[in-house]
């Protein structure tokens, strides 16, 4: 199917509203050709004092259309909003299918109703402006309420002269064929992790210097990759050592570290992280079928991550994550349903974060060219949003991503008081993430004017450690921004 648009006043839009009905729709300028048997168009054509707005569908015999017409006045937002009910409904006629966030084509609905609700909505007005102007489904507008009435408690913590520093270990011991994360494998790079902690550790004092210059406070810590615990006990004592010499200890006490695959952990590696203060850590199983696990590339089985766990409680970790990817190639509901309880009740982690699986540009099985992932991934979704709920666990953070299964969204959830504040920070843009390694991205957040600026990180392990020096003279740009910043005050 192709998208033919007049202009390109609302192309990103209304192609995303596209990619929600089609796999991979070509996208075009201009008008179809009169023969065209197979197309989607969308216009705004100027009438004098007025703009007509159309889009016409056709599929062979199913041929739809809807026209509108506006003053010539009306905002080009109000103009898209329309264009894109338009085209919802029409390619939900054409196809059946009802993408559940509607016309919401941004990554962060709950922040948006976070944010509505901070400017004085009330938590129904909000769900009724969701499901109402932008055609979400009522389940998924529910969802945005509860994880935006949490996420609203938990924005108190978020200072002005706040950051969270994010830590990139770009590694992992194999590679996942879902993922797409720029990581290396260490079966072929081992040698260059040590070369890359050394340079990694340099990046942070330099950043740290530049930090306390400014006088801003480290609240939370968060060392992510790539799975960190490919690391050696060694090479990780040296990063841990690093970042508490350099920054001391984050005021809000939370340090996160991604522990991922029980593949990487020891008990040696745990003590090293128990004694450099790590609070919080993530031991992700994504489904408790060993079949699907192999499918995908992981190499553990469910005993191998209760396993991790039982070590991780043993060692005195009490706040402990498990991810789950709703959606994996070769799962279905009753098996996803029995991850959910097992993750709640075998590991009884403390937070689980729910994902829908994305097909990403990079991965391996979206190299396949062909929609692979299981049917039932939204009813695994609902079913994840009841049971844990139900279990006492409450969503407190939310993003979308494109490319994802039936456009549906990754969700984390939490017993309450156990929330990872660093991913509510992240995805709702509350504060500055300083971010150091490989393929790390600072985003820079002026607390005044919303103002967002990143600063990015060379990509790969090998291009960080070839251009050391670039690295760090970028990081001058924090200074930069905060003095920028700061000098109207």
């Amino acid at each position: 199917m192709t998208l033919y648009l007049l202009e390109d006043r609302f192309h990103y839009e209304l192609e995303n509203i596209m990619r929600m009905f089609y796999w991979r729709p070509e996208i075009s300028s201009g008008a179809p050709d009169e023969n065209a048997d197979e197309y989607c168009a969308a216009a705004a054509a100027d009438e004098g004092g007025s703009v007509r707005l159309s889009v016409r569908f056709r599929e062979g015999e199913t041929i739809l259309s809807q026209e509108d017409t506006v003053a010539s006045g009306t905002p080009e937002k109000e103009m898209e909003h329309a264009l894109s009910v338009m085209m919802y409904k029409i390619l939900s006629e054409a196809t059946g299918k009802k993408p559940p966030f509607g016309v919401m084509t941004g990554i962060r609905p709950a922040k948006y109703m976070a944010d509505l609700m901070e400017k004085g909505m009330s938590a129904d007005e909000a769900e009724r402006f969701f499901t109402e102007r932008s055609l979400v489904d009522p389940r998924k507008a529910e969802l945005c309420r509860m994880t935006a009435q949490t996420g609203l408690k938990l924005r108190q913590h978020c200072r002005d002269n706040g950051f969270s520093l994010y830590v990139s270990i770009p590694f992992c011991p194999s590679r996942c064929s879902y993922c797409s994360f720029v990581s290396k494998t260490v079966e072929r790079d081992r040698s260059m992790t040590g070369r890359y902690v050394e340079a990694l550790c340099g990046e942070l004092k330099h950043t740290s210097g530049i930090a306390k210059d400014l006088g801003l406070e480290m609240q939370t810590v968060y060392i992510g990759g790539g799975t960190p615990t490919v690391l050696s006990a060694e090479e990780l004592r040296i990063l841990t050592g690093a970042i508490a010499e350099c920054f001391g200890a984050p005021t809000e006490g939370e340090y996160s570290v991604e522990a991922g695959r029980p593949d990487t952990i020891t008990e040696e590696k745990l003590l090293v992280l128990k004694d450099a203060g790590v609070t919080r850590i993530s031991i992700n199983p994504q489904t408790a079928n060993d079949t699907v696990l192999a499918a995908v590339g992981r190499r553990h089985t469910a005993a191998d991550i209760e396993r991790c766990y039982e070590l991780a409680r043993r060692l005195g970790f009490d706040n402990i994550n498990a991810d789950l990817i709703a959606g994996l190639p070769g799962d279905d509901l009753e098996s996803f349903k029995h991850s959910v309880v097992w993750a709640a009740e075998t590991l009884a982690a403390e937070n689980i974060t729910v994902h829908a699986l994305t097909l990403k540009r990079a991965s391996f099985l979206r190299e396949t060219e062909s929609e692979i992932f299981s049917p039932d991934a939204s009813d695994m979704v609902d079913y994840a949003q009841r049971e844990l709920t139900e279990r006492g666990y409450l969503p407190y953070y939310m993003y979308r991503q494109k490319g994802t299964v039936d456009s549906l969204e990754n969700t984390g959830y939490a017993k309450p008081g156990t929330e990872c504040l660093y991913n509510l920070f992240i995805m709702d843009e509350l504060q500055s993430i300083i971010a150091c390694g490989a393929g790390a991205v600072t985003k820079l957040r002026d607390s005044r004017t919303d103002r967002i600026e990143r600063i990015f990180d060379l990509k790969y392990p090998q291009d960080y450690l070839d251009r050391y020096e670039d690295m760090l003279a970028r990081k001058d740009g924090i200074r930069d921004f905060y003095e920028w910043a700061r000098r109207d005050m």
